[in-house]
């Protein structure tokens, strides 16, 4: 089995010992960013180098990820709230779209991703430690290649704030707490310079791949996933085709046959993931671990027994359901389903005392894995941020808007068809619509929907179908929490909404 990919946790474990940028209450908690705490590290031992890096992938992992979801999926046409009616007005409010820059998910949101690009800068600062106390050409590469691994993390934790609030002030790793208290936003265009810089540096250090000791640890082709996500979301269609093609054309990645099995705790690290995030129980029963809450906020609520519930949010409705049946699409709809009263091939009964229809399937998890402590649904269960299938998608966009094709031999119509060949649904021509369809059927539940309403402008139209307020209630991009509008005097507050 694959429960040997759980394996880069086992050193990220230590990052409670390193982490410099702890979850805070409001974002000029955070450490100031131009000092580096004394933590007795010695800068002279090899093993020491990766330390600071591991401390922002745990930070990456100390997301909230309940605000996460009902942010980036609950607000979407392909889910609703869930749980029971009256439960977390918050989350309601996202998914009627009644929501007010004072919701406190937009402040938790905002706060977890600049505690990542926190982590990051600091891993940033202590690799040019280690780089001065190293005596060999090996070592100063190794110290190189993790201060661009943290670039990656950063380059991410952009992409989220961006795709959420639009523009955003860029943190420094030399920042003086005045300065982050008047800290202005940066135009889109000059945010993706930045990150752009950041990713060609990564792209250009780091290595192709790590042993399986390693697992899912960034490499160079997470590094050109990110960019070409990013570039996406900027129209910036060369470059999207560029990065997309030199993953296409290396020949490292596939779709997975099973589709079941690419969201199976044994497929995580496969050859279809560019992008996860960790998570591992470590085999403990009780005290600290590094598992992830993301699959345990979307379990199955009131299920039996008690390692297969959670709190049942973000469900897939009824909207999406007509969609993937309008266009015959079982395999996919049977994954992202997880029905009440059923039995899953695993074995595990989801009762028909669940208060809802239907849950995340994506995110399901067999009780056999649930064994941290009581109410342990999916603590080890990964996040899946970019896969290969969205790689082949934002190749086929981009060369549908104009883009060249790469050396990696497919046409757009090729690489859309790779994907619905393994949906196993009839193959259409790779025009705009049919590839935003095809990612709204590839991505179902993982965080991506409502951010093409937004690229493209649809939200108003498309969410607003269902949920009414969503027409005159929604402005763009989400906005700005009112917290950081109080806490940094240069940020404006989002146009549209009232602070």
């Amino acid at each position: 089995m694959q429960r040997v990919m759980k394996k880069i946790i086992n050193i990220l474990s230590l990052a409670a010992a390193v982490a410099i940028a702890a979850s805070c209450s409001d974002f000029l908690n955070i450490r100031v960013e131009g000092t580096v705490p004394s933590t007795g590290t010695d800068y002279t031992k090899v093993e020491n180098i990766f330390q600071p890096v591991s401390a922002a992938y745990a930070q990456m992992r100390a997301v909230d990820w309940f605000p996460y979801i009902c942010i980036t999926d609950v607000t979407s046409d392909d889910s609703d709230k869930g749980s029971t009616p009256t439960d977390n007005a918050y989350a309601k409010e996202m998914d009627e779209y009644t929501f007010t820059p004072y919701n406190y998910m937009f402040n938790s949101f905002w706060v977890d991703h600049y505690n990542v690009i926190s982590a990051a800068n600091n891993a940033l600062i202590q690799e040019v430690l280690y780089y001065n106390e190293m005596t060999t050409d090996d070592n100063r590469r190794y110290c190189r290649e993790c201060a661009n691994e943290a670039k990656v993390i950063r380059a991410y934790a952009y992409l989220e704030l961006m795709r959420t609030f639009g523009a955003v002030p860029i943190v420094e790793g030399n920042m003086t707490s005045d300065e982050l208290a008047n800290n202005p936003p940066v135009a889109l265009d000059k945010l993706y310079e930045y990150v752009c810089k950041d990713l060609d540096e990564a792209i250009d250090t780091l290595p192709e791949s790590y042993g399986k000791a390693w697992g899912t640890r960034y490499t160079k082709y997470t590094a050109l996933a990110v960019k070409a996500k990013h570039a996406m979301y900027r129209a910036d269609w060369a470059t999207a085709a560029a990065a997309a093609n030199e993953i296409i054309a290396s020949g490292k990645f596939g779709l997975q046959a099973d589709y079941r099995f690419l969201f199976s705790v044994d497929g995580e690290g496969c050859n279809e993931s560019l992008m996860e995030i960790e998570a591992s129980d470590l085999g403990q029963t009780s005290g600290d671990a590094p598992y992830l809450t993301y699959a345990y906020y979307q379990g199955p609520r009131n299920n039996e027994p008690s390692g297969m519930q959670g709190w049942g949010f973000n469900v897939p409705n009824d909207n999406l359901k007509a969609f993937f049946e309008g266009r015959g699409d079982a395999k996919r709809q049977a994954i992202t389903f997880l029905e009440r009263d059923t039995t899953t091939p695993e074995g595990d009964y989801i009762s028909s005392k669940c208060p809802n229809q239907y849950y995340n399937g994506k995110v399901y998890t067999p009780n056999v894995y649930n064994t941290y402590n009581t109410n342990a649904y999916g603590y080890d269960h990964n996040i899946r941020l970019i896969r290969y299938a969205e790689i082949l998608l934002i190749y086929a966009e981009a060369l549908a808007n104009g883009a060249p094709a790469g050396s990696c031999g497919l046409s757009a119509d090729d690489a859309l068809h790779l994907v619905q060949n393994r949906a196993g649904i009839t193959n259409t021509a790779a025009t705009l619509d049919n590839i935003y369809d095809e990612r709204r059927a590839e991505l179902a539940l993982e965080g991506n929907r409502i951010f093409d309403l937004i690229r493209l402008g649809k939200v108003g139209d498309v969410v607003g179908a269902q949920v009414a307020k969503a027409k005159t209630n929604f402005h763009g991009y989400f906005p700005y929490p009112s917290t950081q509008v109080t806490l940094n005097t240069a940020l404006d507050p989002s146009e549209g909404y009232t602070y």
